[in-house]
């Protein structure tokens, strides 16, 4: 599914919300000399989201009823995205991978060092997304995409158990795989 904002949100509006909850990101002037940009729309949003989320933690984290919280948040996202169902699984599918993404950077320079249940929360997010793509295209009813989606979803759950293998093996739960012992 294509998501198209029927009314997009102009850059500057966006830069001025991150002024005002003072999370803007400081634009190089050289590089930006009138201000953000198109190739900025994503970042500036991405300071919106961690903005938006760093509210609601805080939010939730200070309640008595976090679930109240959650509820409500979550309330004031419908209010936005509607009822529509498509709609919003297409939006939910990029949320988990961002998700997995944030968990396991690979681009972070201490990756060597990632802990095996940090692997294993990643595997599992993926495998989410995965199993949501399969439940999407099922919903379609595109059969060849569900067979390349159930795939993806196979490959993942094979990772995420090998992960869920490594974390027991470290906490000594569990002997090393064959192969593990070799190398």
């Amino acid at each position: 599914m294509s998501i198209h904002s029927v009314d997009p949100v102009g850059l500057e509006a966006i830069y001025r919300a991150l002024v005002a909850l003072g999370a803007a990101p400081v634009l190089d002037p050289e590089v930006s000399p009138d201000g953000p940009q198109d190739e900025d729309r994503a970042r500036l949003l991405g300071c919106l989201l961690a903005k938006t989320e760093l509210e609601l933690a805080s939010v939730e984290s200070a309640a008595e009823d976090g679930l109240t919280v959650v509820g409500d948040a979550f309330m004031g996202w419908l209010d936005e995205v509607g009822p529509d169902r498509e709609l919003m699984l297409a939006l939910l599918a990029p949320r988990l991978e961002r998700t997995a993404f944030q968990l396991l950077d690979p681009d972070d320079p201490d990756a060597d060092n990632t802990p095996p249940t940090q692997f294993t929360a990643c595997s599992a997010v993926t495998t989410a997304a995965a199993a949501l793509g399969v439940h999407m295209h099922g919903r379609r009813t595109d059969a060849d995409e569900v067979r390349r989606s159930l795939g993806r979803v196979e490959s993942c759950l094979i990772q995420l158990l090998q992960a869920v293998h490594d974390v027991r093996v470290t906490i000594g739960d569990a002997e090393p795989d064959e192969d593990e012992d070799e190398g």
